[in-house]
C-alpha cells in the first residue's frame, strides 16, 4: 500500500477531491508505511535468528519490540473508538459533495462507490436521499443507482423505498 500511495499519489489525491489542504500529507503516510514494513521484516528477521541460535538476548529484544507493537495497536484502537465521529464526519464532508457532483461524471469516483455499494450492499453514505438532486439522479431521468434497489435495473424512487437495502450497518425499511 505504501508504495502504491508513493509511486501514483495523484490518484489519490484526484480521488479523495479537496476536502482540505491537509489531504495531501495522506500521500506521505506512503513513505510511513513503507519505513514500517521494512521495520517488520527486520524483527521478523530477529524472531527467527533468535529461535535459530536459541539466543535468549535476541528472543527477549523480539518479544519486547512484539510487545510495544501490540500496545502501540491496542492504544491505536482505543483513539480510533473515541475519534470515531469525528472520522464519520469527514466521511461525510467527502462523502455528500462526491455523490452529489461527481458521481455518474467522474469515472474514477463512480467505480470506486459502485465497488463499494456492491460490496457492501449499501446505497450511499446514508440511502438513496444522498442521490436526490445528484448530477447522476438529474443526467438519468430522475432514477437512482441500481445497488439502490434489489434489483440490478433501473431504480426509481418507489422502488428504492421499498427496497431493503443496508445504510451503514442497519438496514432501512
Amino acid at each position: 500500500m505504501g508504495i502504491w500511495v508513493s509511486v501514483d499519489g495523484t490518484s489519490f489525491l484526484k480521488v479523495m477531491g479537496s476536502i482540505s489542504p491537509q489531504v495531501t500529507q495522506f500521500v506521505n503516510v506512503g513513505y510511513f508505511c513503507i519505513a514500517i514494513g521494512a521495520v517488520l521484516v527486520l524483527l521478523g528477521f530477529l524472531g527467527c535468528c533468535g529461535a535459530k541460535k536459541e539466543s535468549k538476548c535476541l528472543l527477549i529484544m523480539f518479544f519486547t519490540i512484539v510487545l510495544i507493537i501490540f500496545i502501540a495497536e491496542v492504544a491505536a484502537a482505543v483513539v480510533a473508538l473515541v475519534y470515531s465521529s469525528f472520522a464519520d464526519s469527514l466521511l461525510k464532508a467527502w462523502a455528500g459533495p462526491a455523490l452529489q457532483t461527481q458521481y455518474g461524471k467522474d469515472k474514477d469516483v463512480t467505480q470506486i462507490w459502485n465497488t463499494t455499494m456492491q460490496e457492501l450492499k449499501c446505497c450511499g453514505l446514508d440511502g438513496y436521499g444522498d442521490f436526490n438532486n445528484s448530477v447522476y439522479y438529474n443526467t438519468n431521468g430522475k432514477k437512482y443507482p441500481p445497488y439502490c434497489c434489489n434489483q440490478n435495473s433501473v431504480c426509481t424512487l418507489d422502488q428504492a423505498k421499498s427496497s431493503n437495502i443496508e445504510v451503514r450497518g442497519r438496514v432501512v425499511v
